[in-house]
């Protein structure tokens, strides 16, 4: 892809977006499919296994041919490149078809025996034996988080949710959900409560924003339990392998948005639309209540935050009064309600992905649904 599209807007507004110089540009609040990243932090260690296996099997076979240079044509761009032909994805066992091993680790014998049975229905997303996927995603470390994780949708959270049924049994899907709270705990609940409530069990993969591949540590947490990058190539390679996407199209501009703004939809990016139409994927809308209560914005010191390098400084009721702890997220009760899929690829072809009026226009559908969704739940 060569420079940098503008922004699309719900309200028909096509100016573009002028990006800001790059000490002053923002790190989250934008479309993450803008610009294509010289580096996934994710994935970087992979790419450089695969380059070498990849020069290991070109040493085994007869030299190429020189190229023709006179007869190569023009390199086209990676969005409008069409994808190879893949096999039929791999679908996850039932949970009445996972074999459990004999022995349990000491975190698993915390699990019952159906949700020991969900995770062990996870170990096919990494092929063979390697310990993880080309994503960086382990299903051991999800063993070992997952206790914790569950204790905060039980007995935190305490979080109860609808709808199940809508979520696609295989094959690939979007869940495009609201945002709030500042810190991801609703992404983290939304995950759990689709593995507990889907058989065949699935596994949401979480798109973050590029910043958070940047942060010791938690870069590599966040891809081993399921979660990844928001490029382009991720996002398509992931539903052509018939996975479930986790997504929220108001970016950053969900987290930040003020108390008196909870519980109403900011902007939605439309990328997550394009790569629908192009993979032929539905989205099925999600509404998550609670997380604009579990920790209310009262002010945003976005200039200091900016000098400091952060996506956002909240002044919160109990941040930063009372420092790291004033980060909890209060325990609120979470609701959560998954609506009618939306399947505009039964209704237009992949090429309507690049009509950019039909892609806003869907895009404001999608998020008129998921504020219908809010309303009714909060009612």
């Amino acid at each position: 892809m060569s420079g940098t599209p503008p922004r699309m807007l719900l309200d028909g507004d096509e100016r573009d977006e002028i990006a800001p110089a790059s000490g002053e540009q923002r790190a989250l609040g934008r479309d993450p499919f803008e610009a294509e990243p010289t580096h996934d932090p994710f994935v970087g260690r992979l790419e450089e296994i695969e380059a070498l296996l990849e020069r290991a099997q070109e040493s085994l076979l007869p030299p190429r041919p020189a190229p023709d240079l006179a007869k190569q044509a023009p390199e086209t761009p990676a969005a409008l490149r069409p994808r190879p032909v893949r096999p039929r994805w791999v679908t996850t066992p039932r949970l009445g078809d996972v074999e459990l091993a004999r022995e349990a680790g000491l975190v698993e014998r915390l699990l019952s025996e159906p949700d020991r049975r969900r995770l062990a229905a996870l170990e096919h997303l990494a092929p063979g034996d390697v310990p993880y996927d080309r994503f960086g995603f382990s299903p051991e470390v999800v063993r070992t988080a997952f206790p914790a994780f569950l204790a905060l949708y039980r007995y935190y959270f305490r979080v109860e949710s609808r709808g199940h049924d809508r979520i696609p049994s295989e094959g690939p899907a979007i869940l495009a959900a609201n945002h709030a709270g500042v810190l991801p705990f609703d992404g983290a609940m939304a995950v759990i409560d689709v593995l507990l409530h889907t058989d065949p069990p699935r596994l949401p993969r979480a798109v973050v924003d590029r910043w958070a591949g940047s942060l010791p540590f938690v870069n590599v947490f966040f891809a081993r339990v399921g979660q990844v990058i928001g490029t382009r190539e991720n996002f398509a390679d992931l539903l052509d392998d018939g996975q479930c996407l986790l997504v929220f199209p108001e970016g950053m501009d969900g987290v930040r948005k003020r108390i008196t703004q909870r519980y109403r939809l900011q902007e939605f990016h439309t990328g997550f639309v394009e790569e629908a139409l192009r993979a032929r994927a539905p989205i099925v809308p999600m509404a998550i209540l609670g997380s604009d209560d579990q920790m209310p914005v009262l002010f945003d010191l976005e200039p200091i935050a900016r000098r400091l390098g952060l996506p956002m400084l909240p002044i919160t009721p109990t941040f930063p009064w009372l420092g790291p702890l004033g980060l909890l997220p209060y325990p609120v009760r979470y609701r959560i309600v998954y609506g009618e899929p939306l399947t505009f690829h039964e209704r237009f072809d992949p090429d309507a992905a690049n009509d950019v009026r039909l892609v806003r226009h869907l895009t404001q559908q999608v998020r008129r649904t998921v504020q219908q969704l809010m309303d009714r739940g909060r009612g």
